[in-house]
């Protein structure tokens, strides 16, 4: 029998695409059904590379997290421990994200190399993808331009891990609340 799942809201902010290239700058994340109990944290960052305009969307700062920020395996392990904490015994933390595939694979990545194991498992529930299989909608018709005067209230992302976090646990519980019938946008 399946045990009963704990979703949580999973944001990060990089300096570029990948893992293997380029550094995961801070983690953000909420219960869904429990975004005041937060967790967030900056990292220092285990790579020099950069994607022009990666930083300005974040206001983030290199030099600044290679001072301040706690190391990967530090960080990791404070986020392990929160998933611990929050996930109520009996049931099984799952990740949820907004382009979850962008999010997890940082997440999954950070999680192997420096605890050698990832309190989610192998898989993570993407908003996105959620939102197209209820609607029968398009690919294009799930980005936050489309999605957040339907559900937000217009409000845009602020690119705050822990704020997007935030932002996406209400958009998953608005979108699976949604009873009406498709937007004319969908």
């Amino acid at each position: 029998m399946p045990r009963p799942e704990f979703l949580i809201s999973v944001d990060v902010e990089t300096a570029g695409p990948v893992p293997s290239r380029f550094a995961l700058l801070s983690i953000g994340a909420c219960p869904v059904d429990r975004p005041e109990l937060g967790f967030y944290v900056e990292l220092m960052p285990e790579h020099d590379a950069v994607v022009p305009g990666a930083l300005e969307i974040t206001g983030l700062s290199m030099e600044q997290l290679a001072e301040d920020g706690e190391s990967p395996a530090a960080a990791m392990q404070q986020f392990a421990d929160w998933i611990a904490e929050v996930t109520p015994e009996g049931e099984v933390p799952v990740f949820v994200g907004f382009n979850a595939s962008f999010d997890w694979m940082f997440v999954a990545d950070y999680f192997e190399r420096h605890l050698g194991r990832n309190p989610f498992g192998h898989s993570a529930l993407d908003i996105k993808a959620f939102f197209m299989g209820k609607t029968a909608s398009t690919w294009e018709s799930t980005s936050m331009k489309h999605l957040s005067p339907r559900y937000l209230g217009g409000s845009r992302l602020s690119h705050n891990a822990l704020g997007d976090a935030r932002d996406q646990a209400a958009l998953f519980r608005a979108i699976v609340a949604d009873t009406g019938a498709p937007s004319d946008d969908t």
